[in-house]
């Protein structure tokens, strides 16, 4: 298994090197093991968001975002997959699939992903452009509340986690369609 960072089959950047250095905190996932091919049911059309569970939190943290971005897309800026704030701290673990619903059924706030839903949106890169990785982070967050309209972009919602994040753990996969 490599770094997401470093492999070489991959075309696009690091996106998260120009950022912050965070500490990172225990991520795992029942459905997806670091560096490894995604499932199908984690691509479109499914759509089936991965099992996360987390541990560890830095000290300080109030609440936790979730985010799924794709650096190797064949745009000048990547393509979100996922964007979802203000899970509360108590929360250690998202299921399968909780990327179906709005509020993860933690009552949080999803923004609409790249291809214009307010939900995870699986691994779809176009054929025969590369493999792309799929990099579902963490976000350890140290307010309760980040004061974010819900009809923002995930953009907007990275652009606050860069002054609003106390730690950040990052499981990654990868996709290609041939």
């Amino acid at each position: 298994m490599s770094n997401y960072a470093d492999d070489p089959r991959f075309p696009g950047p690091d996106p998260y090197a120009p950022l912050k250095d965070l500490p990172s905190f225990t991520l795992t996932s029942h459905d997806l093991q670091n560096g490894d091919q995604l499932a199908a049911d984690q691509c479109a059309p499914l759509n089936i968001s991965p099992q996360l569970s987390w541990s560890g939190l830095p000290e300080g943290t109030k609440s936790l975002a979730v985010t799924c971005f794709d650096p190797d897309a064949p745009t000048a800026s990547g393509y979100w997959h996922w964007a979802a704030f203000n899970i509360p701290v108590e929360t250690t673990s998202l299921p399968s699939g909780a990327g179906k619903t709005e509020d993860l059924g933690v009552g949080a706030v999803t923004l609409a992903n790249d291809a214009g839903m307010k939900a995870y949106y699986g691994a779809n890169p176009p054929a025969g452009h590369a493999p792309h990785r799929y990099l579902y982070a963490v976000h350890a967050v140290d307010v309760e509340k980040l004061d974010i309209d819900p009809d923002s972009t995930a953009t907007v919602l990275g652009f606050n986690l860069y002054f609003h994040s106390l730690g950040r753990a990052i499981l990654w996969g990868w996709y290609e369609n041939k």
